[in-house]
């Protein structure tokens, strides 16, 4: 399963857009309508998922779908 695919199941989870009608410019607060809690959470699932580790600072830059894939490849590397 690619990344892409998995991360928008996690949202879907988390969100009110299921995982088929994402798109990469969706914004994760406004559009999926995560709240601090659920965006915490979620960050965690993803980290366990992916294998990787988030710092405060990466929090901040995420706004889109894109933005959080991109990071998680960058973290991958």
């Amino acid at each position: 399963m690619d990344k892409e695919k998995k991360l928008k199941e996690i949202l879907a989870q988390y969100g009110n857009i299921a995982a088929e009608d994402m798109t990469g410019d969706m914004r994760l607060k406004e559009d999926l309508e995560l709240s601090s809690l659920d965006f915490m959470s979620m960050l965690g699932e993803i980290e366990d998922t992916f294998d990787v580790e988030f710092e405060e600072q990466h929090a901040t830059k995420v706004s889109t779908v894109q933005d959080l894939l991109n990071l998680i490849e960058e973290l991958s590397k």
